[in-house]
């Protein structure tokens, strides 16, 4: 048990942390701007998976190319690595912010606090388990060492 788990928080690990610093620098900036800035809270659950989707659709990118060459040091080339990489994506996103939404949703009904603050816990309780996911997934699906 222990072995496994320094094999999953190797260098590797820590490079990951590193580029999902600047990703949720980025993605952050995006997704809570459009949410509470740009006014995409008073659209209800549309304003939630708009502001969502266009943090993870721009930081994706950013991600994708750090993560391939900096953090896992992935030489693969071709289409089948993006598209593995957009599939873990999507997946970790969906269901990241699927359990949260409805979690929050449950935990936080019948308290004072506004739609928008709870669309804003959504988010963040979304945020923490898509890195979970997403580092899984990228190390053992998307950029796994042949």
């Amino acid at each position: 048990m222990i072995q496994k788990l320094k094999q999953i928080f190797d260098p590797t690990f820590f490079r990951f942390i590193l580029v999902g610093i600047v990703n949720t620098l980025v993605g952050y900036g995006i997704m809570f701007g459009l949410y509470n800035l740009a006014g995409l809270h008073t659209w209800g659950t549309w304003g939630y998976w708009l502001s969502t989707l266009a943090n993870y659709t721009v930081a994706s990118l950013v991600s994708f190319f750090l993560n391939k060459h900096f953090t896992f040091r992935s030489k693969e080339k071709g289409i089948q690595v993006v598209l593995r990489f957009a599939l873990n994506i999507a997946a970790c996103m969906l269901l990241a912010y699927s359990i949260a939404q409805r979690a929050v949703e449950q935990l936080l009904a019948g308290t004072a606090l506004s739609p928008q603050l709870q669309g804003n816990i959504a988010m963040l309780v979304g945020s923490g388990l898509f890195v979970i996911l997403n580092y899984l997934g990228q190390r053992f699906f998307a950029f796994r060492s042949k």
